[in-house]
């Protein structure tokens, strides 16, 4: 009887102990999060998992709430480089188009003030709006390829599109080709692509690198960056960037429907600016930097009209250049904004700024896809579906199959595409790569696309959409108030 009691008290000790280092540990990390000034609701979100989850919240945040914004990619040095080699050989000289309207101008100068993004021309563009289109396009310059070949993708699959990827470059590698690869970590786990598909391509002379590697003990602070650009460099001449990694389900579909993704290959100056952010990441990675004037030969006139300004973004960034740019699109519409994305997890400025922009009257139009591939984001994403149809803007779901286009259209001069989604890990922790095309021509092009898709797509009403179940409600309000995580 006496030991029972002891044993009781003891239990009971433990317990509270556990129970005070718990508190005094969510206390900590709290104190954390205040400290380091990052978005307020991105603050809030880490302080409910940890007020709901104490134990994992803890794991969470180590591994996924790190700030990793002290790093730089290159050295000055090292961009005034490339930059210069940029500038050497371009056709004409890239300058301010007084053809383009005042607010135009001003997102230009935007883009090159937060990133030195120069504005090119002389470029021609391809639209690929599916993947076998953009697969035969891409292995076809692959195949053709003399000097380099640069890729840079999230995620490889080893799987046919895999497969015969690797087995092109490796013939290339063998006739004297440069070819040079870089890829996810995360995006490219062995239980993904296997453990030989880089090896594979190493053995006969391919330089394949891991970017952000993930390792202990350092496991922690790389985790949850990831790098989400998807780009091809052939020759100095050809670039190809936009939402298709390399996988069969790209070219092939999803179970209930094709895979609508869009993608572009240039021709032209913006060719030199995509080399010049492969070899800034290239460099990031390896420590390696080429600056050989082999890859920025001469860009020949093409005949091309396409204007492109190249921005990127990071976690490394000290501002969320991407999510400027959208914003100031977004925010100087006067007739309309067409968006189409796969997730949209918008941060409270995008609310406001799409909400004003219904509400003064201009046409939003948002497309997503009717079914996802992540049913959770999908719901997060459906959360604030009630307060856009509020405004007036126009809900779509895409149901021919997967939604996964990330391109956003403003009054009629301009477009962009490329791989950033409407969501927080988009904008503020992967490292992404958008196309900002100025033109009236461009913009009508994928204007006809949208309305294409638009055919192909449901249109969702406010009525409607109230009838959901009182769970599904509750599910996508819990599943929002972790948005800025997801």
């Amino acid at each position: 009887m006496f030991d029972f009691a002891v044993t009781s008290v003891a239990g009971g000790w433990i317990r509270s102990s556990l129970f005070y280092l718990i508190l005094l540990l969510n206390l900590i990390f709290v104190i954390i999060i205040i400290s380091e000034k990052r978005n307020p609701v991105k603050s809030l979100a880490w302080i409910s998992v940890l007020m709901f989850m104490p134990v994992v919240g803890f794991v969470f945040y180590i591994f996924f709430g790190r700030d990793q914004r002290s790093q730089r990619m290159i050295s000055r040095k090292g961009k005034r480089k490339l930059k210069r080699l940029v500038e050497k050989n371009k056709n004409i000289s890239d300058r301010e188009d007084s053809s383009l309207g005042a607010e135009t101008l001003l997102m230009i100068k935007l883009g090159y003030n937060l990133t030195g993004a120069s504005l090119t021309h002389n470029n021609r563009i391809t639209l690929f709006t599916d993947g076998k289109a953009k697969f035969d396009a891409l292995f076809k310059d692959i195949a053709e390829a003399e000097s380099f070949i640069h890729l840079q993708y999230y995620i490889f699959d080893n799987d046919g599109i895999g497969s015969e990827l690797k087995e092109l470059l490796k013939e290339k590698a063998r006739n004297g080709v440069e070819v040079r690869i870089l890829y996810d970590d995360v995006g490219c786990w062995s239980w993904r692509i296997g453990h030989h598909y880089f090896d594979d391509l190493i053995a006969v002379g391919v330089q394949a690198k891991p970017f952000f590697k993930v390792t202990f003990p350092q496991l922690a602070n790389k985790l949850n960056y990831r790098n989400h650009r998807k780009i091809a460099i052939i020759d100095g001449k050809k670039g190809y960037l936009g939402g298709m990694n390399i996988a069969d389900r790209y070219r092939d579909g999803v179970p209930w429907g094709i895979w609508r993704d869009t993608h572009i290959r240039i021709e032209g100056n913006a060719v030199h600016e995509l080399q010049s952010i492969f070899l800034v990441d290239w460099n990031f990675t390896t420590r390696e930097l080429l600056s050989r004037p082999v890859y920025f030969p001469k860009i020949e006139p093409n005949g091309g009209k396409e204007r492109i300004q190249l921005v990127t973004s990071g976690p490394l960034d000290e501002n969320k250049p991407i999510e400027l740019m959208f914003l100031k699109g977004i925010t100087t519409a006067k007739e309309r904004i067409y968006i189409q994305t796969p997730y949209f997890l918008p941060s409270s400025e995008f609310v406001y700024a799409i909400q004003i922009a219904a509400l003064s009257g201009v046409d939003v139009r948002i497309m997503l896809p009717e079914r996802s591939d992540s049913p959770i984001i999908q719901r997060a994403s459906q959360s604030y579906i009630t307060q856009m149809l509020k405004a007036g803007v126009k809900i779509y779901f895409y149901t021919a199959g997967f939604m996964h286009a990330k391109s956003m259209i403003v009054d009629d001069e301009f477009a962009t595409i490329g791989s950033t989604n409407f969501d927080f890990r988009s904008f503020e922790q992967n490292f992404e790569i958008n196309a900002f095309i100025y033109g009236r021509e461009f913009n009508a092009i994928y204007s006809a696309v949208f309305e294409k898709d638009r055919k192909e797509s449901r249109r969702i009403t406010l009525r409607s959409w109230r009838k959901r179940s009182m769970w599904r409600k509750i599910t996508e309000s819990v599943l929002r108030l972790l948005s800025p995580l997801l």
